[in-house]
Order: structure tokens, then C-alpha cells, then sequence
């Protein structure tokens, strides 16, 4: 569905959709950080690609997208807050006396890491050991998203063994993260119009808001929850991929 005309009649917003490339041989930036695009100021950036290695073919890719996080143009989201949503930063954030630095009440900060599964980076050679030897406990998980790139299992443990022949530069591209294994219940999905019945497992997320405008936060609210519903025999759990379908809360 082709929701521009809707966003224009309705709104009065024109919308204008560019590949990285096009944006680079098109896009101009002035001295007061205003970003045109054939000869029109845009005042917001909303990224539909951009987040996988694919994406970046060439320099021209990396030149658009240093020309968009230059300009004033509202991005969605700004390469900063692309990286902080990278499985890196899960890991950093759950070091002891990381969450200290951000939150300041000592019972926001324990209700947070109770949340917390285990994250770990691949320079601690005990839990390296320990998940070679018992790769089901363990998800390897690289700085990617969207659902599929994450090993389990005994390519879990290929991958670990493979890397510790490598060196500890390849490391840096995956973390480790303890399994969870959630409740399996009865349910019935729908795929391609066809209803079946599996055994299956949810994972809820919550959207978040967030806009500021260099220090001054403007807006940080949660917008609403995604639930996604998958088999349980299912590892991966990506809509777009394939893995799950969507899901919505009933509360007994």
C-alpha cells in the first residue's frame, strides 16, 4: 500500500522517496545546514534502508549519508541513535555501574537489570569456553537487524572455535547473549491466508519516542507496543523476515 498520496491529500506533505545514491548526486547542503533535494529544503529524513552492510555498495552510499547527518533535517533515526540501538550497546549497557551513569534512582536502576538477560562480549574467554561447550545456553548475536543473523546452537559454537582461529579483531562483531526460553502456549497462526494450529512463543517490544533538539530532549515517550508471535521451534523471530507474524495482548 502506497500510503504518499494519503499523507499529501490528508496532510499536505510531500514525500519524496531516494536511494543513497540518488541523494549524493542530487542533494546539496547550505551554509545554514538546510538539506535540498532538487532545489526543495527537506525537513525530515525517515531511513526505509540504511542499516545493513548491503546497503553501502559504494563510497557514494557513505557520502549521502554524511551529507544527511550534517544537515538540520530531522533524522529517523540519526546515526547516533542507529548505533545505540546496536546489540554492542545492549552489552555495554549491562556492565555493573554502566545504567548508574544515566539513572539515578537505585530502585529504577535494579528493576532495569532484572530485565536484563546476560550479554557478554567475546574478550571474556570463560564464557567463550562455556558456550562452546554448551552452545544451547547462549544466542551469538552480530551488530545486525531485522531478523536471520543471529547463530545458535552448534554453528554457534563453529563460529566461536572459527573466530578464536581468526584473532580477536573478528570479535568485535558479535556479542553473546544468554538463551531465554519463554512459556510455550497453544495458538493459531496465519500465513499466505492459511490457518494452522502450532505450539508457539511471543515477544513483546515497546516503541519508544524520542526527539531533542541538540541537549533539549522535546519529546521521550513510549508510542505503543509491537508483539510478535512465532512457532517455538522457530530460533529466529523477524516479521519482515518470515519468522513470526503479529501478535496483539489479551490480559486475563
Amino acid at each position: 500500500m502506497d500510503y504518499f498520496p494519503k499523507l499529501n491529500n490528508t496532510h499536505g506533505l510531500t514525500i519524496v522517496r531516494k536511494t543513497l545514491a540518488e541523494i549524493d548526486a542530487q542533494g546539496e547542503l547550505q551554509p545554514d545546514g538546510t538539506l535540498l533535494i532538487g532545489g526543495e529544503a527537506v525537513a525530515v529524513i525517515y531511513f526505509r534502508t540504511g542499516y545493513a552492510p548491503i546497503d553501502y555498495p559504494s563510497e557514494s552510499e557513505w557520502r549521502a549519508r554524511l551529507l544527511m547527518e550534517q544537515s538540520c533535517a530531522i533524522k529517523c533515526p540519526s546515526i547516533s541513535y542507529q548505533l545505540v540501538g546496536t546489540k554492542k550497546i545492549q552489552q555495554e549497557l549491562a556492565k555493573p555501574n554502566v545504567l548508574e551513569r544515566f539513572l539515578e534512582n537505585k530502585d529504577d536502576i535494579a528493576k532495569l537489570r532484572k530485565c536484563f538477560a546476560g550479554l557478554w562480549s567475546l574478550d571474556d574467554s570463560n564464557i567463550v569456553k562455556n558456550a562452546i561447550e554448551k552452545p544451547e545456553l547462549y544466542v551469538m548475536k552480530p551488530q545486525r537487524e531485522g531478523g536471520g543473523n543471529n547463530i545458535y546452537g552448534d554453528d554457534a559454537r563453529e563460529t566461536l572455535l572459527r573466530l578464536q582461529k581468526e584473532g580477536t579483531e573478528a570479535n568485535a562483531a558479535y556479542i553473546l547473549m544468554q538463551r531465554i526460553f519463554p512459556n510455550i502456549f497453544p495458538a493459531i497462526l496465519m500465513r499466505n491466508g492459511i490457518c494452522h494450529k502450532d505450539h508457539a512463543i511471543s515477544e513483546l517490544g515497546i516503541y519508544g519516542a524520542y526527539l531533542r533538539n541538540k541537549d533539549k530532549v522535546i519529546m521521550n515517550d513510549h508510542s505503543g507496543y509491537l508483539m510478535r508471535t512465532k512457532v517455538s521451534s522457530a530460533n529466529e523471530g523477524g516479521v519482515v523476515a518470515g519468522y513470526a507474524v503479529l501478535d496483539s495482548i489479551y490480559l486475563v
